[in-house]
Parts: structure tokens; sequence; C-alpha cells
């Protein structure tokens, strides 16, 4: 079984010219599908309408399939009716990263995102009968807790996500505005001063958590690169990378070198980490044990 490999959305604040660049470099990648849309925070969509149409565009014309993304959580008025009118759209896939979108999009093709609960058989059985084509799992899952639902996800395609700092908690309330004094309402986007989040340390000096506007990120990098096999036995069919600063053009190729059978997993290790510039990576959640914690290949 070939693997599948989609790019997440971006979950930082990055300019506009960061990301046509970013999705120049994507566009001539190993990846499949691209998901394109704002997932942290709904001040940030009326500056990225414009680009993501031609990053959609762009994209396509290279051969990726492009799926547009809802809000991980729709608040006000305003947010659950820019919902509704993704769901609305009739021109790409929508998928769907809170439970409000599902109801918007029932009984039409489309994917679950990872910010949506799946942890059941049950759940799966009730996202495929509204519609769903895929299923992205969250990240916390193990692969013991993996396996019964690759085996009970018929008709679906799994997918998990095996690359990016994990999305630990998204609230309503704007940690990075409350920290320069702002109000979330006017915070001046100063989320972008920090295009990799803001790197909250232990009182030992440990890079701990990164905040993200409304959201919290772990501080290490998820790489389930010695994961792979196992992951393809337990029923998974793609897996989700999200973009980090750094060389993700290298990190999707390794994932897909090692997927195609092309590369071992310590030699896409050595690459994944020098594309990061050396940032602490993780995997911890996959093995059941401490998600900031490395398990290293033979372990794996």
């Amino acid at each position: 079984m070939t693997l599948h490999l989609t790019l997440g959305p971006v979950q930082y604040n990055w300019p506009v010219e960061r990301r046509r660049e970013f999705y120049r470099q994507i566009a001539a990648s190993a990846v499949d599908t691209v998901v394109l849309g704002e997932t942290v925070c709904f001040r940030r969509s009326p500056f990225l309408r414009e680009a993501m149409a031609e990053e959609a565009a762009l994209l396509l014309a290279a051969g990726k399939r492009v799926v547009l993304s809802t809000l991980a959580l729709a608040v006000s008025a305003a947010e659950r009716a820019d919902v509704a009118a993704l769901c609305g759209q009739a021109d790409l896939l929508t998928e769907a990263n809170d439970a409000g979108a599902l109801y918007h999009l029932r009984g039409r093709p489309h994917w679950a995102g990872p910010f949506l609960n799946t942890y059941a058989p049950g759940t799966l059985a009730v996202l495929a009968a509204n519609g769903a084509e895929q299923v992205c799992l969250p990240w916390e899952l193990s692969l013991d807790s993996l396996r019964p639902l690759g085996r009970t996800a018929a008709g679906l395609r799994l997918e998990v996500p095996v690359f990016g700092r994990v999305p630990l908690a998204i609230s309503a309330r704007c940690y990075h505005a409350r920290l320069h004094g702002l109000a979330k309402d006017g915070c001046q986007y100063v989320c972008d001063r920090d295009p990799a989040g803001l790197t909250v340390e232990t009182l030992e000096g440990a890079d701990f958590l990164r905040i993200n506007g409304v959201q919290t990120l772990s501080g290490a990098v998820h790489a389930a690169i010695h994961e792979v096999a196992a992951l393809r036995e337990a029923g998974v069919e793609s897996l989700r990378l999200m973009p980090e600063a750094g060389d993700m053009v290298a990190v999707i190729a390794a994932f897909r070198a090692v997927a195609d059978g092309q590369a071992d997993p310590e030699t896409a290790e050595r690459v994944i980490r020098e594309a990061t510039g050396g940032e602490p990576l993780c995997n911890g959640f996959l093995h059941g044990v401490d998600g900031t914690a490395w398990v290293g290949e033979a372990a794996a």
C-alpha cells in the first residue's frame, strides 16, 4: 500500500510573502495533498483570503490536491458564519475541524480534521455516515489505540499526524495579546513576531511549550519517522506533516523515502534533524509515554 502524504495548514501567523515563497517550494515537493486555511485565529483570516486563492491555484497547477480547513474553535457569531460560508463553497473539498462544521457538511463528501475528538470506532462510524471520506486522528493517540481504529475504518481513509509541533490546547483568549498588554480584539497581530511560536521555558530553562496566539503547542517537534511501518500495519493510509520553520521540502522527502522503502528511518531522522535546525524531537504519544519523550529507532 502506497502511503499518501498530506501537508496540513500553517498554524503560525506568517506574512503573506513568506507564505507565497513557502508554497512555491511545496508545489515542487513530494507531498500529495495540501490543506489550506486558518485553523487557529479568526482575526488572521481577512489577510489570508486573497493569498490562499493564489496558493490554491499554484498548488493545483502543480498537480497537488487542495483541501480547505475550518477553524478549530468557532466562538463568535462572525466565526460561526465564516465556518458556514467555508463549508458552503463547492470548489474544493472542506476539512471540518469543528463539530459545527460537521453539521454544515452533512451528507456531502468532506474530511474530518485532527482537532475533532476521534478516539473510538463508534466515532468513525458517525463521521462516515455524515459523509467523511478521510479522518485525521488526533496527535495524542498511541499505536495501541490506533490499531482498533484501523481494523474498523472500512470505507474511510485514516490519517495520522507524523510531523510538527503538537497542538495541546486552544482557547477563546489570546495569551500572546495579554503578554503585550493588549486585548484580543486589539491585539495588533503581535503573534507575527514569533513565526515559530513564543517559547515558554521551565524554571530550569528547558524549551517546554510554544504559545501561538490562542493556541498552545509543544516545545519539541513531533517526528514519527521510525513509526511509519507500524502505522501502515495499523491500517493508516495517509501521513500528515504540519508546516514548521526550516526545510520542509527535505522533511517531506525524508518521509516519502521511508514510506516508499527508499531510505531507512535512521538516515531519514538525521535528515529531519538537520532540516529543522536541531530542534528537539519527540514521538512519545505514539508509544503511550510522556509526549515530550523521544523513543529511538531500536525501541520504536
